[in-house]
């Protein structure tokens, strides 16, 4: 591909060609230097899985413009921000910034977005291993690649209900005024929005007590506040189910799961949900058994234990 021309091309939305483009647009309007390069790209992330493909994609290309066209000077959130412009206006995505962001900087990090364009970031030094824990992503074998359009309603029907109040964005509207005003609420939009607004204002807080867990290294309440949240998802963002009724991999994960894990361990839907992988927090004297289960009913390789690598985008030198 050229890098002649930097506006979007409808013909490769959904291609990786799109994000190579945007980014190098993005990065050419904040006076950063692009530039040609080949490139191969081996990759064990599983496309349209839930764990950030494209994200993890996108960084790569970051990196490649930092390390080859300007000294490795584009620090991880101007990258993560490119990443997020070339998906939203050249790759036809309507994502957020939190994969990027956590595929650009590494580890285990708390993420504020109260002003996107300036993200406050904490990186919390854990690890799970020594709380006595694993890390397990079960691919259940749905493709997040044709669902964009459910993507896509989470944010929509939550900007409706902010919208509702005047606001832009959910966390500009009190909790108490949003359920003071459900009775007419429910007249503007619909239930499910109601739901997943619901689900925000309870996530919201329980992030912080995730991270303060995570902190001072309270594996139990991180797992029951990791259920929690889990539960929420599937109740009320309602992003484990998508229309069509014979996609239903995460929910039986998520219910195997729960009979395999429950009173030890944790499961949630991962990523934008709908379809893709599920998280299990699977204490280490389990985890043999635990995969041994699953990839009895989901197949061979569907199971795998997940590293959480301490760093983001690097070039490694010989």
């Amino acid at each position: 591909m050229s890098l002649d021309q930097l506006a979007p091309n409808a013909g490769e939305q959904n291609a990786s060609e799109a994000l190579v483009r945007g980014i190098a647009e993005r990065f050419t309007q904040q006076g950063r230097n692009v530039g040609g390069f080949d490139a191969v790209t081996v990759s064990d992330v599983p496309k349209g899985s839930g764990l950030s493909s494209s994200a993890a994609f996108s960084i790569l290309v970051c990196t490649i413009f930092s390390e080859l066209f300007n000294e490795g000077n584009i620090p991880p959130v101007e990258q993560a921000l490119a990443s997020k412009y070339a998906e939203n206006k050249h790759f036809g995505k309507p994502s957020g910034l939190m994969d990027q962001l956590a595929c650009a900087v590494g580890g285990f990090i708390a993420i504020d977005f109260e002003e996107p364009e300036h993200p406050r970031i904490e990186k919390i030094d854990r690890d799970l291993a020594e709380l006595g824990y694993a890390i397990c992503i079960v691919n259940c074998g749905g493709n997040h690649a044709d669902l964009t359009p459910e993507y896509a309603s989470i944010p929509a029907e939550m900007g409706a209900v902010a919208r509702f109040f005047g606001k832009t964005v959910l966390r500009e509207v009190e909790e108490s005024a949003f359920y003071a005003a459900l009775p007419e609420l429910r007249k503007t939009v619909p239930d499910r929005a109601i739901l997943r607004a619901i689900h925000f204002f309870a996530e919201n807080a329980r992030v912080v007590e995730q991270a303060n867990a995570l902190k001072s290294g309270d594996a139990e309440a991180f797992r029951l506040l990791m259920n929690e949240s889990g539960r929420s998802s599937f109740q009320y963002l309602q992003n484990v189910c998508p229309g069509d009724p014979t996609e239903r991999g995460l929910a039986l994960a998520l219910a195997l799961s729960e009979r395999l894990l429950n009173g030890v361990g944790a499961w949630r839907v991962h990523g934008g949900g709908f379809a893709g992988t599920i998280l299990a927090l699977v204490p280490l004297d389990r985890v043999e058994a635990y995969r041994a289960e699953i990839e009895r009913v989901l197949g061979e390789g569907s199971c795998y234990r997940f590293a959480v690598r301490p760093v983001g985008g690097v070039m490694l030198r010989a």
